[in-house]
């Protein structure tokens, strides 16, 4: 069912603060167990893909869990196997990483904008059901998500992306051409479903027109896909503090200092 009513800011900062101790423990539990987690992002630009992946990421230990977000495939890259440049990302026990897009590129940007073949195309929509049994035979644990952002959102956020400097690194030329082609992404996206929807690796469709529902959901979701049991960590006591050092330590003002830029700010406050 679509959302309709936006989280007021507290209560979904209130909720995010305790997901993000869930996805700790969660964490904590995937390294524990050897786990192999792979999540897949997918959907259209500015659908809240890269938002979500923060907000999932910003908690957990980077050394167990990466963000792959790869460019646009090199010319060695493009003589290889399809799915080659992927599989070098994926996980090692312990670890999960988050695909910002995916393998699907080859369903949606190359197939729209003709990057690809039909026989590659259709190749893909063959293969890829077997490519990912063939990864969770090996025990990788693939979740997938679609992203679903509507019409009138997206235009909104595009224009916001324009008119943002720090965000205006978000949108691209391709982006803008895409926008031209909005049915025939939408085409292409349900192709891909009908394809690859399967029982054993599902899509889960997140509304994400309400970004801080759209966060809220898909980290829940996420979690509840493991029955993860809390590790106990371990009692850390500081230890005392060193002696003081028989040697004299470099004068602290002969160190260079960064400039205090806040300190100007104060001043103006002040004023």
């Amino acid at each position: 069912m679509k959302a309709t009513n936006r989280l007021p800011k507290k209560i979904y900062e209130e909720e995010l603060r305790r997901l993000h101790i869930e996805l700790v423990k969660w964490q904590k539990w995937v390294i524990e167990q050897g786990m192999k987690v792979v999540v897949v992002f997918e959907g259209r630009d500015a659908a809240g893909k890269g938002g979500t992946i923060k907000r999932i990421t910003e908690t957990l230990n980077p050394r167990y869990c990466r963000v792959a977000a790869l460019a646009k495939p090199t010319e060695k890259e493009r003589g290889q196997w399809y799915f080659q440049r992927y599989v070098e990302h994926l996980p090692s026990a312990g670890e999960i990483v988050l695909f910002d897009r995916s393998w699907y590129n080859r369903a949606g940007v190359e197939r729209v904008m003709g990057f690809c073949s039909d026989e590659e195309y259709w190749e893909f929509l063959r293969t890829v059901p077997l490519f990912e049994n063939m990864l969770m035979g090996s025990g990788i644990i693939l979740i997938k998500y679609w992203f679903s952002v509507s019409e009138e959102e997206q235009e909104k956020r595009f224009k916001d992306r324009i008119n943002d400097p720090t965000k205006r690194w978000k949108i691209s030329d391709m982006d803008i051409e895409a926008r031209k082609k909005w049915y025939e992404y939408s085409k292409a996206k349900d192709i891909m479903f009908v394809h690859t929807d399967t029982d054993q690796s599902p899509w889960y469709v997140i509304e994400s027109d309400i970004k801080r529902n759209a966060r809220i959901n898909c980290i829940t979701h996420l979690i509840n896909q493991f029955d993860y049991q809390e590790v106990k960590p371990r009692k850390i006591e500081l230890p005392e503090k060193q002696d003081t050092p028989t040697y004299e330590r470099m004068p602290y003002e002969k160190q260079r200092l960064v400039p205090d830029a806040s300190a100007k700010l104060m001043k103006n406050i002040i004023k």
